[in-house]
């Protein structure tokens, strides 16, 4: 495979798996598959510099924020560290250090597996917080934030501190909320940074308080004058009344640093929270601010992961779970065994490809691996433990569940049914399509979307647009305030943006990020539906996959009719740039604000932008065309000031936007596109 090949398909893959990780709070794949993928990513892009991109992964700390939330601007970039998965890293990192002529004093920490957030107090108050988001721009989280009980709202510093930490949730809290959520029918959480982070994000703060979130707070954000050390940070911290980690040891030598980092996976197991590894830092503030940073991490700190646990068990039986889309997916249900502090039963086995590849038997002793996810993987066969009783096992070309055929498609990897009215596919489809990403109807879950399916009340999408209170209140479960609530909420998902719409219909291969792409890119469900496979292709980042498959998606007379019955119950057909009448005239511009605006929340004018067929960035590059600069603009203004880059006021943005066309905008700002 060529470089620029691989290179765009790690891109996509890891934009993927980050945007579930980070958006969604599921983890697909587990970290050290995830670690291996971006770090084969970093040595392609090495050897191949001319093949750098700004929007790559390797560029990017965090995942973007949640649109459901306020923007919460960060005073400082939350940068992410660098990973180490060996000894020679760390002593690699530690002969970096010295050959820069400093003799490092190191602190190493528990590395919390949470979710990081900034916390703000002024006068000895909290007053608000934020995720990490893409560590720029993140999410006000205030209100959730105010649930949690290790954080003091009252500390005895009366100046304007900022603090970092790690939210978390305990061992023993996460085995009671999956108790919860399997109850109730709903999915369970992978891991407790799954769950913290799910938990931490729900937009009713009673939510997040029944769920017991903790943190651990590690850093000043803002800078303190007398406090020269880490160690002097921690115990400042721990005097104002914040929970830090309860063991950090100062060390002088690379040796002691290993050392402790050994004794740290020994004992992790018997922690009553999740770490995934040890973090490593210079103690000392002024020889961190002479080691400097990166465009992405500081060069005085680093994360060392733990490898995954490995351990030694039996596939007892393997069961098949048809998913939206058709996909047969093979679970093996193994002997139960204990591993990284959880006991786990179920392994997933992905697809034929992955049982054929590793020759994979009922009844076979195998090694499976553990890195966060309470499912692990089947890593290999212990074959010289076979007796001859296991039983080969392949995916049937029957579905199990409406014993429909299931064919696999030239190039794929799965098995799928063909049964578009398998009741498998169309729960998962259903489920789908009212989920947070899609078109967010707010309380009907899992378990509502699987009681209205199994009484008969709703068969498809379309559906959904019928219920009246009265069919709710003739199911289990429904009184009259939450069956009004219900269908107040399916009338608001009516006004939905036309991206929700298209990723809730599950169309193959597009995600969230390409339904948004397919709403910029037309004006219309119209447009879209009648677009031919050149004209998709055009579209960037859309490959001949996507392409291919949005064109046999509209090719189909059940989904087109769907999409008319939908509209027909009012549901929203238009995207935004259809609805405005300057559509296209920011289109291929990249805008980057900063500072505050006077008339515009720096939201509003994001939106602004993007309705024009514009694009908005957290942070300024060489590729940036304008930067609007407000009131307080900080270093982004500086750093457009130094590459050059054409600078604006909130004036002189209003009268673009009195611009109907792109040729009108650019002559104004004297831009050469």
């Amino acid at each position: 495979m060529k470089p620029e090949e691989e290179i765009k398909k790690l891109r996509e893959k890891i934009n993927y798996y980050s945007d579930l990780y980070y958006k969604e709070d599921v983890s697909e794949i587990s970290d050290p598959e995830f670690d291996r993928l971006m770090l084969r990513l970093i040595e392609l892009e090495k050897e191949n510099p001319e093949l750098s991109d700004p929007s790559s992964p390797t560029q990017r700390v965090g995942g973007e924020a949640l649109s459901q939330f306020v923007p919460y601007q960060h005073a400082r970039q939350m940068l992410s560290l660098s990973n180490a998965f060996s000894k020679e890293e760390i002593l690699e990192f530690d002969s970096r250090i010295r050959n820069q002529g400093i003799n490092p004093q190191y602190v190493v920490e528990y590395k919390i597996d949470g979710l990081s957030v900034s916390l703000e107090y002024s006068g000895g108050v909290f007053v608000r917080g934020g995720t990490r988001g893409n560590g720029i721009i993140g999410e006000d989280v205030s209100e959730n934030l105010r649930t949690i009980k290790d954080i003091p709202m009252i500390i005895p510093y009366k100046g304007d501190l900022i603090v970092r930490g790690e939210v978390y949730i305990s061992k023993k809290q996460f085995e009671k909320i999956n108790a919860m959520q399997e109850k109730n029918g709903l999915n369970l959480f992978a891991n407790p940074r799954n769950a913290a982070a799910g938990s931490l994000r729900q937009l009713d703060s009673k939510i997040t308080a029944k769920r017991g979130l903790s943190i651990f707070v590690f850093n000043v954000e803002n800078d303190l004058e007398e406090l020269s050390h880490h160690t002097e940070i921690l115990n400042y911290l721990e005097q104002q009344g914040f929970k830090v980690s309860p063991e950090r040891k100062q060390l002088s030598s690379v040796e002691e640093v290993w050392k402790e980092i050994e004794r740290i996976g020994e004992t992790k197991n018997s922690l009553p929270f999740e770490i995934d590894g040890a973090v490593i830092k210079v103690d000392d503030i002024s020889q961190r601010e002479e080691l400097g940073y990166t465009s992405k991490t500081p060069k005085w700190a680093i994360a060392y992961k733990f490898p995954a646990e490995k351990k030694e068990t039996v596939i007892e039986s393997i069961e098949i779970q048809v998913g939206r889309t058709g996909a047969l997916t093979p679970t093996a249900v193994l002997k139960p065994v204990r591993i990284s502090g959880s006991t786990v039963s179920r392994a997933s086995l992905h697809n034929q490809d992955y049982i054929d590849e590793k020759d994979i038997r009922i009844g076979d002793t195998v090694i499976i691996q553990k890195a966060g996810e309470i499912i692990p993987e089947v890593l290999e066969v212990v074959k010289e433990k076979r007796t001859g009783s296991e039983a080969a096992f392949s995916i049937p070309f029957i579905c199990p569940v409406c014993s429909n055929p299931a064919v696999r498609e030239k190039g794929e990897a799965a098995i799928k049914c063909v049964n578009i009215s398998c009741p498998a596919r169309v729960k998962r489809s259903l489920i789908h399509f009212v989920s947070k990403g899609a078109m967010d109807i707010d309380k009907m879950g899992i378990s509502i979307v699987n009681r209205l399916y199994d009484r008969g009340i709703i068969s498809n999408v379309s559906d959904i647009y019928r219920l009246t209170e009265d069919d709710l209140l003739s199911v289990e479960g429904f009184a009259e305030k939450s069956a009004k609530r219900l269908i107040e909420s399916i009338e608001k998902s009516k006004s939905n943006e036309l991206y929700r719409l298209i990723f809730g219909l599950g169309i193959d291969f597009i995600g969230e990020k390409a339904s948004k792409t397919l709403a910029k890119s037309f004006e219309s469900m119209q447009q879209i539906s009648e677009a031919d496979y050149e004209r998709l292709r055009e579209i960037p980042e859309f490959g001949d996959v996507m392409a291919g498959s949005v064109v046999d998606f509209f090719r189909n007379d059940n989904n087109l009719r769907l999409i008319e019955e939908l509209k027909s119950l009012g549901v929203n057909m238009v995207s935004s740039r259809g609805e405005n009448s300057h559509g296209n005239s920011l289109e291929g511009l990249k805008f980057v604000l900063t500072g505050s605006l006077e008339s515009l929340s720096r939201k509003e004018a994001g939106d602004t932008i993007e309705a024009r067929n514009g694009a908005v960035s957290g942070s300024v590059s060489k590729n940036t065309d304008v930067v609007l600069a407000g009131e307080e603009a900080g270093s982004k203004l500086k750093k457009a000031q130094d590459l050059g880059i054409k600078i604006i006021d909130e004036k002189v943005f209003l009268k673009l936007l009195t611009f109907e066309t792109k040729s009108e905008v650019t002559a104004f700002l004297g831009l050469n596109k």
